[in-house]
């Protein structure tokens, strides 16, 4: 007896290979597509009494053409495969998104009665499924696990998807406020979780059980909870806030589906939803389930492990082990390097009065973690001893003369820089100047005024609207104006 596994570095595959392991017969692992040339060295026709096919794409975020590729295309090559080396038979791992969003209760026995297929991730595991029902000749046996999260025993998993995608909003709220504090949320459909353990063990188990060739097993938890319960499971084991009161998302169905399209097409409306989202990690394309319609009937899976101590355990005795996990090893945060190389290194920085004051000591401590940093000032003489200072310590800077007070001067600083680099990361407005006479010693002196307002906020206002257009166009910028402590005070002259 032999084994053959394909995508067995993946999340699922590891933990399988491992129960397989204890059978101490051999295994072959298919892990990326040059292998498939190397086969007919193995000699593997005859020999391979289990084909496990895990390689694929479970993620509802993934691109049409990947899980295209990943999903349909590749178990055609695995099916192709399997008939040539007259496998013994074909454990396809599918999922319950083969089933769509179909409304009530879909059976293990039921294929073609899948609803809903639109999108990419459901539409690909149908059609998978379809090749090995009706292409393969040998005999197979077709697994639909739940949404796989984390070893219930250690909480290991290798990337966020699923639930996951909620653990930094359940972070972040735990920031802002005490764990008893209620708050509200949403009700949602019926989520279908279980742990990477589980599936492996059963997958294990019902390979290797006689009679059970031509059917298919949902890999599922027979009393699953809701999305608003689920959140809540996590958030007591984040120790954050709870959401005492859940409104059914259904309960907004009464809004005609323009007047919603409309709204949600506003441009800002579109911008804040982009950002949130953004910032919390959750892909859009999530909130298309919230109200999740499908139950999964496992009585066939339930009656094949019976006996086996096999069994889903509930979310609540493992959820902490999960966001453990989580927070220790996969927290986007942990990622970030949030020094200030790490921020600017080989951006591109404007300092206006970058020859003296604080432009200069802003310019130089850029420099040093090393931005490209742009020095502008009315000056050459001042702005070459600044760059020679850069210089010195390895940085690099670029001097640009302007006048920020004159709008022509700011407009060529403008399209210099751009022309030259492509593109500002960082404006930092720091050029100004103050009037230190009170405005009893100043009646007679308008000019100063106008003087002053020319330079620190005109000034700075022309090399905003001249660098912003291209920080939209590559969604990324920063534009900071260097004040005084005086716009806090009282004091006339300013």
């Amino acid at each position: 007896m032999a084994y053959f596994v394909t995508g067995g570095t993946g999340f699922i595959g590891r933990f399988l290979i491992e129960n397989l392991l204890k059978r101490e017969e051999p295994i072959y692992v298919l892990v990326r597509k040059g292998s498939l040339k190397k086969l007919d060295a193995l000699k593997l026709k005859g020999k391979v009494s289990h084909l496990f096919h895990l390689a694929a794409v479970y993620d509802l975020a993934a691109s049409a053409e990947d899980q295209q590729r990943a999903n349909i295309d590749g178990t055609r090559h695995a099916v192709e495969f399997a008939e040539s080396i007259q496998a013994g038979c074909f454990h396809h791992v599918s999922s319950i998104a083969a089933a769509g969003l179909y409304d009530g209760v879909f059976r293990e026995d039921m294929f073609e009665e899948a609803e809903d297929l639109d999108h990419p991730y459901f539409r690909t595991k149908h059609v998978s499924e379809g090749i090995v029902r009706k292409e393969y000749q040998r005999p197979w046996r077709i697994y639909r696990p739940g949404f796989v999260v984390g070893h219930s025993k250690t909480g290991y998993i290798d990337k966020i998807d699923g639930p996951y995608y909620f653990f930094k909003l359940i972070q972040k709220m735990r920031a802002m406020l005490p764990p008893w504090v209620p708050t509200i949320g949403v009700e949602g459909g019926r989520i279908n979780i279980v742990p990477v353990d589980f599936v492996a063990d059963a997958l294990d188990y019902l390979a290797h059980k006689k009679g059970l060739d031509g059917k298919c097993f949902h890999l599922t938890d027979p009393d699953p909870s809701r999305i608003g319960e689920v959140l809540n499971i996590f958030a007591r084991a984040a120790h954050a806030p709870q959401m005492t009161m859940r409104i059914n998302a259904r309960m907004f169905g009464f809004i005609p589906a323009p007047i919603l399209y409309g709204i949600g097409s506003l441009a800002p409306i579109k911008r804040m939803v982009r950002a949130v989202l953004k910032d919390l990690g959750i892909p859009k394309d999530v909130f298309e389930f919230v109200n999740w319609p499908t139950r999964y009937d496992n009585r066939e899976a339930a009656k094949a492990l019976k006996g086996s101590g096999i069994e889903v355990p509930q979310l609540e005795t493992y959820a902490a082990k999960l966001w453990d996990y989580w927070e220790r090893n996969l927290d986007p945060d942990l990622f970030i390097d949030r020094s200030l190389s790490g921020r600017v290194k080989n951006k591109v920085i404007v300092v206006t009065g970058a020859s003296s004051g604080i432009g200069k000591a802003t310019a130089l401590k850029l420099a040093s973690a090393g931005a490209k940093v742009m020095l502008v000032a009315r000056g050459e003489e001042k702005l070459l001893e600044t760059r020679k200072e850069i210089e010195e310590f390895g940085g690099k800077a670029w001097i640009y003369t302007c006048d920020v007070s004159e709008t022509a001067s700011c407009d060529a600083l403008v399209a210099n820089i751009l022309n030259d680099h492509g593109s500002c990361d960082y404006l930092i407005n720091n050029a100004g100047r103050s009037i230190r006479r009170g405005i009893i010693n100043s009646f007679d002196r308008f000019h100063d005024f106008e003087r002053t307002m020319q330079l620190n906020y005109f000034g700075a206002l022309r090399l905003i609207m001249g660098f912003l257009p291209k920080m939209i166009e590559n969604k990324r910028g920063h534009i900071i104006n260097i004040s005084s402590i005086g716009v806090l005070s009282n004091a006339p002259r300013f």
